[in-house]
Order: structure tokens, then sequence, then C-alpha cells
């Protein structure tokens, strides 16, 4: 197999699998080159990656060791991304009862969600994450975009438990949106005890939703490694959950006015780019 052949394949290889760990001999078997051959091809694809800020190449040493792919959106395209997606959350054709804005066409754009799910990955790439877990159903998108770029599996809390999914564990929570008391589920086989837990949603009001969310993971003795989410509305004083990153911050929704004021949210700044 030619060398660029070889490239190929390689780079779909890991890129299919990110953040696994994968011996050298698996590569010098699959392509029946020489070590020392996959070693000049890793190093290429490392040095490609590293300047198209898509990612890197870790190698580890030793009997045991291999390269892994870790996803990773460099500091610019996530700036320059984030301030686009902000202009575009202000058109005033988004606006919705509540104070609350349509973002369906962006959950439903694969190109969004591509680069959504690298953006928040790399915020997590080093973080200890087990599973990513939303609550049905506008955060699902955004929680199998994440958990791709992660390679872990995602996990979904609904209102209303399915007979197909067994038995459940359910808490009630105070949703800040419908002002009353809810409801949500989670099957007893979907997540394990002392897992890590990121939780992704779309919107944030108040943190009605996710303070119920981390109840729930709670109930499992498992941590929470992370709460963030696609838009928080920056204009609600009073938050119920403290510590999450946002990708967009929505100061305004003037629905008389016809006025939503947006701005890149928080992540960008939580994110240790040093360590790519």
């Amino acid at each position: 197999m030619k060398r660029s052949e070889r490239l190929v394949d390689m780079t779909k290889y890991l890129m299919e699998r990110p953040h696994d760990l994968i011996p050298l001999p698996f590569f010098a078997k699959r392509y029946g080159a020489a070590k020392s051959s996959i070693s000049e091809d890793l190093a290429i694809l490392k040095h490609t990656l590293a300047n198209n800020q898509d990612g890197i190449l870790e190698t580890v040493a030793g009997a045991s060791g291999g390269v892994r792919y870790v996803p990773f959106w460099g500091k610019k395209h996530a700036q320059n991304y984030l301030t686009d997606l902000a202009a575009r959350i202000e058109d005033p054709d988004r606006i919705l009862a509540g104070g609350f804005v349509y973002l369906s066409d962006i959950l439903g754009n694969p190109q969004d969600l591509e680069k959504i799910g690298k953006l928040i990955a790399t915020r997590y790439a080093y973080s200890k994450i087990d599973v990513v877990m939303t609550i049905e159903t506008k955060g699902i998108s955004l929680a199998q975009a994440v958990a791709r770029y992660l390679n872990v599996p995602f996990i979904i809390a609904r209102k209303r438990s399915k007979v197909t999914e067994g038995a459940t564990v359910s808490v009630n929570y105070i949703s800040s949106s419908l002002d009353r008391v809810s409801k949500m589920e989670l099957p007893t086989r979907v997540l394990n005890e002392h897992s890590n837990v990121l939780l992704v949603d779309d919107f944030m009001m108040a943190g009605g939703t996710l303070t119920g969310m981390q109840q729930l993971v709670r109930e499992f003795d498992s941590n929470i490694a992370g709460i963030c989410v696609l838009c928080e509305a920056d204009f609600e004083d009073e938050k119920l959950i403290e510590g999450h990153l946002s990708l967009v911050k929505i100061k305004r929704v003037d629905g008389k006015k016809k006025v939503i004021i947006a701005e890149p949210g928080t992540i960008v700044a939580h994110t240790d780019y040093d360590r790519f």
C-alpha cells in the first residue's frame, strides 16, 4: 500500500475512534509496513492536524502504549464561530413566547452540530467523562454530537418513561419555564454508580431542568463532571445552578420591540487551550 493510501485510511480510522489508544503494531499489521514507516506516517498526521487546529495525536510510550486521536478545535476557530452563532441568534424572528428563542434549525443542522460537539468536547477532552446526559427532546442531538467526539455513551432523561426501558428512577423538580413541579425519569440500566456525567442542554432559563438532572444523577450515586448549555438567558437574575458553561449568552429578549441581544458565552474563557 502506498504511503498516501495509508495516510488516508489511518486518518479515517483514528478520527472514527477519538480517545481510543491504538497500538502501533496494529497499524504495522494492518498495512504490512515497518513500525518505522508507521511512526513517520503518524508524525505527518500529527503535524497536519496541529496546523489545522483540528485535533492532536498523542503518543503513549511503553509495551501497552500506542497513539490516540484527541478532537480539538482551536481558540480562534471557536471564537469566530461563536461570534457568528450569536449574530444568527439575534434574528428577531427567533423570538418565542416566555422569553425563549427558536433554536431547532441550529440543533438540526449537521454542520452546526459538528462544530458545537467538537467545541464542547475540546473543553472536556481531559476531564474524566463516562457519559453525556440530556433531557428530551431538543437536547438529544446536542448530547449525541458531544458524545461522538468524547467517544462515550449519551443517555436521555425523559418526562415520561417508556415500557421498553424497564425500571426507572424518577425525581421531581421545579420547572422554571412552566413554573410548576415536573418529573423526569432515567432507566436504571443506563447509568452505573460512580459515573462521571457531563450534563448538556439546549437552553437554560433559570436552571430548573438542569437542577432536576443533577438530582437524578445523584440518585445513582454518580458525579456531575460538568454542565454546558448551548444558550443561557443572561437576563434571568436568579440562577438555580452554578459552575455551568454556555456557548451563547442571550442578554435580552424583547418580544414587543422584536429585539434579541446575544453574545458569545463562557466556554472559550474556561477552556485550557495551552493543553493542546
